[in-house]
């Protein structure tokens, strides 16, 4: 019998690969993991034919309360019975409304009013328009390195060359500042003095490459893409002072790091400044599609009558999804048991980084951690280095990603109902795996 199953499992593992290249595009991707998913339970998936994975990639940073979280789940299937469409912003729905207060009594102060999307790119298209509105001003400035999304506007925006190429020109008046990426600045032993010039380029980037009619800034707290880069405590502060000078606002993307991945609901609480418009998506809803952009109510004013619009945005089940999602966080207090989590964490990682060959830099704030492979003390990176990781640690039973502006940087950003004992068993994993690919 378990030959049988075992049987059944290998050809319908083998048929919906097979699916996949006939009829799925995948050309965009370089490689695509030989196994399919079929289940998952907290920080665990299954494939099909049982085997287990714990998972600390998370779907990108997304099922923060866990797979499946079964109080997430029970919310969206007592909604699905009453009601899964009807166009949320043509008439009024109490999802969508319950779900708006409690974003508002979780954000930074003053920002109380919402729009819901579906997608982390459709906030950041959303924010920026609404940015430009409520200005009257037309440029923007964003960071070297830095990723907000797929589709023209967002792009345009994203400082990040390997998710720009064969997809130009784009969009006129978006000026780059130098990320706060202290590991590879002129002030690596002063995390500090890094922020302050990092954000001094600033200044200097609206003066001499823009012409003054900058209407946003936009930067990520912890940068996701960009190789899991969290800015010195003072740089935002310091950029934050600059912005208010010129009259400029201020848009945090917390498409990945909200949500209580860094050890606070929101990554922009780490660094004390509020910031005018805030974007989130991904964990917002512990996997369903659904993400917002939140602001003051005088910013959110400059929206008129067919200015805006999203047909899915705001679903009743992806929002009843979303406010028991935050209820778990809360309740769990999440938050600190990233922080917690995370801490331990990067101590025993960089503990596999003293004792072995393995170069380069361990970084992150809560369960957003980034350990970035370099060759030599020049810090060349280790790309091929990074996927041999990453790939032997899938054939283990681990998942990571990897990412960074050279593709060097795995990506741990486990579900944050990860235990201590996971987290022992994932690195125990991903040491092993350093020794063999470092000893070849």
């Amino acid at each position: 019998m378990k030959k049988e199953l075992a049987k059944d499992s290998n050809e319908t593992v083998s048929d919906t690969i097979q699916k996949y290249r006939d009829y799925v595009i995948t050309d965009f991707v370089k490689s695509v993991a030989p196994i399919v998913i079929s289940s998952g339970t907290g920080a665990v998936v299954r494939d099909i034919s049982g085997r287990e994975y714990l998972d600390c990639f998370a779907g990108i940073s997304v099922v923060n309360a866990g797979h499946c979280n079964k109080e997430v789940i029970a919310a969206a299937k007592a909604q699905m019975e009453r009601l899964v469409h009807c166009s949320s912003y043509s008439y009024h729905v109490q999802p969508l409304a319950d779900l708006a207060e409690k974003i508002a009594q979780i954000t930074p102060p003053g920002l109380t009013k919402s729009f819901f999307g579906n997608s982390g790119t459709e906030a950041i298209e959303g924010a920026l328009k609404l940015a430009r509105l409520y200005t009257g001003k037309h440029e923007f400035i964003a960071l070297h390195g830095s990723f907000h999304g797929r589709t023209y506007g967002a792009l345009s925006i994203s400082g990040n060359w390997s998710r720009k190429k064969r997809g130009g020109p784009y969009a006129p008046g978006v000026s780059f500042a130098p990320a706060p990426y202290v590991y590879r600045s002129f002030w690596r032993d002063d995390p500090e003095e890094c922020g302050r010039q990092c954000a001094k380029a600033v200044e200097d980037v609206i003066r001499f490459a823009t012409s003054g009619d900058v209407a946003a800034f936009i930067a990520e707290p912890v940068m996701g893409e960009g190789g899991i880069i969290a800015p010195p405590a003072n740089y935002f502060r310091e950029v934050k002072k600059i912005l208010d000078r010129h009259g400029i606002l201020f848009i945090a993307d917390e498409v990945q790091c909200g949500f209580a991945r860094t050890g606070k609901m929101f990554a922009i609480e780490h660094y004390g400044v509020v910031p005018d418009i805030l974007v989130t998506a991904k964990g917002i809803a512990d996997g369903f599609p659904l993400s917002a952009f939140t602001t003051r109510p005088e910013i959110a004013s400059a929206f008129k009558p067919g200015d805006h619009l999203s047909t899915f945005g705001g679903n009743p089940v992806c929002c009843a999804a979303g406010l028991a999602s935050i209820a778990f966080l809360e309740r769990e207090n999440l938050p600190s048991h990233a922080a917690a989590m995370g801490e331990y964490a990067l101590s025993r990682l960089r503990e596999i980084q003293r004792s072995n060959s393995l170069r380069g830099d361990v970084r992150g704030r809560g369960l957003m951690i980034g350990i970035e492979l370099v060759q030599d003390d020049e810090l060349t990176p280790a790309a091929a280095e990074a996927e041999a990781i990453r790939d032997a640690c899938l054939h283990q039973g681990l998942l990571v990603g990897v990412g960074g502006v050279y593709g060097n940087v795995l990506r741990f950003q486990p579900p944050l109902v990860i235990s201590r004992s996971q987290i022992d068993q994932a690195i125990d994993i991903f040491s092993k795996v350093v020794k063999e690919v470092t000893a070849k």
